[in-house]
């Protein structure tokens, strides 16, 4: 059985990713939701019987070869070589979803992991600007209602789902199978329609 990864200090972890000497990975941001909620009403020691959890939840689930480093507070990385963001995401949606199904029932409900995924060299090439990209896709993941796991996504490139509600979206995603049209050429129609109705105002 291969041994379980340690839990790296920040500049080692640091120095890890260096070492890989430009190989193809995934890098993962994460940390805890409303960590600070459970710090204040079950105290600092519970806060880190949570954070021992996570790290053996991350050592224990990741495959052999990753590498995972405690950046600071309630805050995590791994790097994921030779594997794809899209690989990555399926990994740590199951390291989610474990976090969730076997919480301590004491614990807040609102306490799950948000993950966000940055990938080289399609998103960069080093550290800082891949961890910065990880980082924003971390905040979509929060903004997006936590406890899931979001890919780093360019700013021109933007997501349906940054403007539409889920119901819109599943009804958007029926109406396309029922007509056979790509949801794409739906919403460009009701945008052109928009336009023609409001053509005196342009």
């Amino acid at each position: 059985m291969a041994a379980r990864p340690a839990i790296l200090a920040r500049t080692a972890f640091e120095d890890a990713f260096e070492a890989l000497n430009g190989a193809p990975l995934t890098l993962a941001v994460l940390d805890l939701d409303h960590f600070k909620t459970l710090n204040d009403t079950l105290g600092h020691s519970e806060g880190d019987r949570v954070l021992r959890g996570v790290e053996r939840l991350l050592s224990g689930s990741l495959p052999s070869g990753s590498v995972i480093g405690r950046i600071g507070g309630d805050e995590y990385a791994c790097l994921l070589p030779e594997t794809a963001a899209e690989t990555a995401l399926i990994l740590l949606d199951e390291v989610i979803k474990h976090f969730h199904i076997h919480r301590d029932p004491h614990w807040p409900k609102s306490l799950g992991l948000s993950v966000g995924l940055s990938s080289r060299p399609a998103h960069a090439t080093h550290y800082a600007e891949l961890y910065r990209a990880a980082e924003e896709a971390l905040l979509r993941a929060k903004r997006e209602g936590r406890a899931r796991a979001c890919i780093y996504v360019e700013s021109k490139m933007v997501l349906k789902s940054n403007y539409y509600s889920k119901s819109q979206l599943d009804r958007l995603a029926k109406l396309s199978g029922a007509l056979g049209r790509t949801e794409a050429s739906l919403l460009r129609e009701a945008v052109d329609d928009l336009i023609e109705k409001n053509r005196g105002e342009l």
